[in-house]
């Protein structure tokens, strides 16, 4: 049963859309929006409106009304453009995209733009984004408050507006933050995505919320019982959600077949083949790398042809994996930790030890630090 309050965390960033569409500005509009969540806490309770969203928008754009009626009055200015318009459509407008375009406007630093979309558009409380991420609720605040100032100076223009892989690249990164504090950014990243699913058209967005829902469905078999990380090829498929499994590949059909391919489509054709593979030694291997030739087109990034060479070594040994890796630059993220891995299937387990152990020393996270220090330690013991 949805509660008031999941309710108004729901219509919150829509109201909030309204009224920056109407031509509020961002930090006065969801100081007004609010007041009016506030207000409405009180009242229904006693009784619901027929219209909530409807009853929010009129509250809180006589709130905003208000305030700058006067701020008006305080410095002597005219605002005869601010009468309430008539109602119409825009009540039912659904102005989520156009928030989204807005909290990852092109001037925001990807940080910046991920705490401003959690808090405008996701409706977690600035005490909530800060725990996420691990930092004190006033240091989050502050980000909070210059992501609007730079909003407030630099307007959004019609090319910006345009940019949906700016908004997609936001989301991924949420996701990619996984669960902190009390808040499931994983989660919360999957339901935004589902809204902006709903907003667009574009098979980019559904191919990104296939991926995410992909690696979603893996979730429970990523780490043991002691908080240690399990690799794709040693998971328990059988706690793979399958169910969740089958929604992406259905998305993924429906965003392949407008034939348009994007990244995020490229992504989660890879993860549906592992999805569909009962067993890591069963997996469609050529077919893995023949996606991330794709993948690779599309971005040039060298992360995906360290990928693809992890592939190769799968699918035409690790001597041909060696080879692809030698196109990939030194010092790129994870590069010894791939060669090192190579090199064992290849037999070479000295070298492989000694490059599992410098990777150790440059992993990103704790998990992936104790994963390649056991790794290395397989072979010193030996």
């Amino acid at each position: 049963m949805t509660t008031v309050e999941d309710l108004l965390r729901q219509l919150g960033p829509r109201v909030l859309g309204v009224l920056v569409r109407r031509g509020a500005d961002f930090a006065s509009a969801e100081d007004a929006v609010q007041e009016a969540l506030i207000e409405a806490v009180t009242r229904w309770p006693e009784g619901m409106p027929s219209d909530p969203q409807a009853w929010l928008v009129t509250v809180a754009w006589r709130r905003w009304l208000d305030h700058v009626r006067s701020e008006s009055a305080r410095h002597r200015r005219e605002r005869a453009d601010l009468e309430e318009p008539p109602p119409g459509p825009t009540e039912q407008a659904d102005d989520t995209l156009h928030l989204l375009f807005l909290c990852c406007h092109p001037a925001l630093s990807p940080s910046s733009a991920v705490a401003l979309t959690l808090r405008a558009v996701g409706g977690l409380t600035t005490r909530q984004v800060a725990e996420a991420y691990l930092v004190p609720e006033s240091t989050m605040a502050q980000r909070i408050s210059r992501a609007k100032r730079t909003i407030a100076e630099q307007g959004l223009d019609a090319e910006g507006e345009r940019d949906l892989g700016r908004v997609l690249r936001v989301l991924y990164l949420v996701f990619n933050e996984g669960y902190g504090g009390e808040v499931d950014l994983a989660a919360e990243a999957i339901r935004l995505a589902r809204e902006l699913v709903g907003q667009t058209d574009d098979p980019e967005a559904t191919g990104l919320l296939a991926l995410m829902l992909l690696h979603h469905a893996r979730r429970a078999s990523r780490f043991a019982a002691d908080g240690s990380l399990v690799t794709l090829a040693d998971q328990d498929r059988s706690r793979w959600d399958t169910a969740l499994a089958a929604e992406a590949v259905d998305l993924l059909h429906a965003a392949l077949a407008a034939d348009r391919l994007g990244e995020f489509q490229a992504q989660a054709a890879i993860a549906a083949l592992h999805a569909d593979a009962p067993s890591a030694q069963e997996t469609d291997w050529p077919q893995v790398v023949g996606w991330y030739d794709e993948l690779l087109a599309l971005t040039g990034s060298p992360v995906v042809a360290l990928n693809r060479a992890v592939a190769v070594g799968e699918a035409d040994g690790p001597q041909a994996g060696l080879r692809a890796l030698e196109e990939v630059p030194e010092g790129i993220p994870r590069r010894e930790a791939a060669h090192a891995f190579l090199l064992e299937r290849s037999g070479e387990t000295t070298q492989a030890a000694e490059l599992y152990a410098r990777a150790a020393a440059r992993a990103s996270s704790t998990a992936e630090r104790d994963h390649l220090t056991r790794q290395a330690a397989r072979f010193r013991s030996r």
